[in-house]
């Protein structure tokens, strides 16, 4: 088949070849499209990774995805939907019928099916519901009982599960067998009778072993696993831990109910990694990402915390305004207030960043806080010696040697009182289950800015004071 040339598809790099571009396989299929240049798209998305088809897929708006998406080839359809993200999924299943909906929910995996479904009004999931097969109604209704940001809701329950009796032989014939509707078939659970977890193999020790051996003789008994109730976090935490391809979950009674990939704690690890940055900067979650999300929303996240560092700076204000007389004499020491009350900001913001990354990922316990307290302190006061001296030949330069011992010992106690500030406000939070992310940059930086201006001209008023009185 020759590819019209105006598509511009066929001369088009691939993915991870040189000189790909994004912006360009997008205009191409957009050409493509209006032209109605149907079998070159098709040959063109066969030579794509469903995630590569996914990624330009996204770019395009709803009309031109629903123009696209049919022209994908049938068995990777299904997986180039899942990449696409919730939004246009959702956007996307809105245009389809009953029977267009329950076929594509139908091909998905249980995970991505249930987090769509949970989407949904509640009049499209009754909708919906009664055009699925009966597995899949069963499976969709449990795994979206569980609460969000747990295990279980992020759990799918296409595992591989053998029994103890059995043999090597039979175990990989059952293996062969369910492998197309499994998640994932390289480790395999091994189940007694009341589907109680009781071992895990890899489908390498399988292979290795003896067709005759049983399946008891090769799995191993010790199991990494979580409870549906387990934060997500955690999960991920110990995939990452042991190195697993996948960690069993289990109920109360130690009944397996699904599994977590080592894919979906990846996604974890990246909108716990998310929402931690948006937290440090005194941003809201959002739901969607920054391009998707509407003006509102935008809105909505910024605007409280804004308000509330806006009301807090108003000290600093206040602070100034009762050192008016010590200003009008010493007009000099305003030109030194953004530098040091900036400096102890940024001390504290550095502090707290290395607090919160240790604290999320497990580094430290809230029990470490006077280790990291007693090391904080000689971290902070080497840096703060170091800002001083800097600081005391600009003060001598631009003011005399009265004015470099002021910006000096400032800068000393500015950094110092703003790394530990930063360092134990995150230990703090976490002390009484709050988010230690909430400890955030922009937080901080108000805190410190207020306690600076007051060090600040603290510290002026009474050098200056002893000077003149030793006059």
């Amino acid at each position: 088949m020759k590819i019209n040339p105006r598509s511009g598809l066929a001369s088009l790099p691939r993915p991870g070849d040189p000189g790909y571009r994004l912006r360009r396989s997008v205009r191409a299929l957009r050409e493509a499209l209006e032209a109605n240049q149907t079998k070159a798209i098709q040959k063109y998305f066969k030579g794509l990774a469903p995630a590569d088809v996914g990624d330009i897929l996204r770019k395009l708006d709803q009309p031109e995805l629903a123009q696209a998406l049919p022209l994908v080839a049938d068995d990777q359809r299904t997986e180039v939907f899942v990449y696409l993200p919730m939004s246009l999924q959702l956007q996307h299943v809105r245009t389809l019928n009953r029977r267009e909906s329950s076929d594509l929910f139908n091909g998905m995996p249980a995970d991505e099916r249930a987090d769509l479904f949970m989407r949904l009004t509640e009049e499209e999931q009754q909708r919906l519901l009664p055009a699925l097969a009966q597995a899949e109604r069963e499976d969709i209704r449990r795994l979206t009982a569980h609460k969000e940001g747990t295990a279980g809701a992020v759990m799918t329950s296409e595992y591989a599960s053998l029994k103890a009796d059995q043999s090597v032989e039979e175990a990989l014939l059952e293996l062969r067998r369910v492998a197309p509707d499994r998640e994932t078939i390289y480790t395999s659970y091994v189940v007694d009778d009341n589907r109680r977890l009781i071992g895990v193999t890899s489908l390498r020790d399988l292979i290795l072993a003896e067709p005759h051996a049983r399946v008891r003789d090769v799995m191993e008994s010790r199991i990494v696993r979580a409870k549906v109730n387990d934060t997500q976090r955690a999960a991920a935490r110990k995939i990452a831990k042991y190195d697993l391809h996948a960690l069993p979950i289990v109920d109360d009674d130690e009944t397996i109910v699904g599994i977590v990939t080592a894919d979906d704690a990846m996604d974890v690890a990246a909108r716990e990694s998310t929402a931690t940055m948006h937290k440090g900067s005194a941003v809201g979650e959002l739901k969607e990402s920054l391009l998707e999300s509407p003006v509102t929303e935008l809105f909505k996240k910024r605007v409280f915390w804004l308000v509330v560092l806006v009301v807090g700076n108003l000290f600093s204000a206040e602070i100034i305004e009762n050192f008016e007389d010590l200003i009008a004499t010493n007009v000099i020491l305003v030109s030194f207030m953004p530098l040091l009350v900036d400096s102890g900001g940024n001390a504290g913001s550095q502090s707290a960043t290395l607090a919160v990354r240790a604290l999320g990922t497990g580094e430290i316990e809230v029990s470490d806080w006077l280790k990291i307290l007693i090391k904080d302190l000689s971290v902070s006061f080497l840096l703060a010696m170091s800002m001083a001296v800097a600081v005391a030949l600009v003060g001598y330069w631009r003011g005399d040697i009265i004015i470099a011992g002021i910006v000096s010992l400032t800068m000393v106690f500015v950094v110092v009182l703003g790394s530990i500030i930063g360092m134990m406000l995150p230990f703090i939070f976490t002390r009484f289950n709050l988010d230690p992310a909430s400890a955030s940059g922009p937080m901080i930086t108000s805190l410190i800015d207020a306690m600076g201006v007051f060090i600040y001209f603290g510290v002026a008023s009474q050098i200056l004071t002893m000077y003149q009185g030793g006059l």
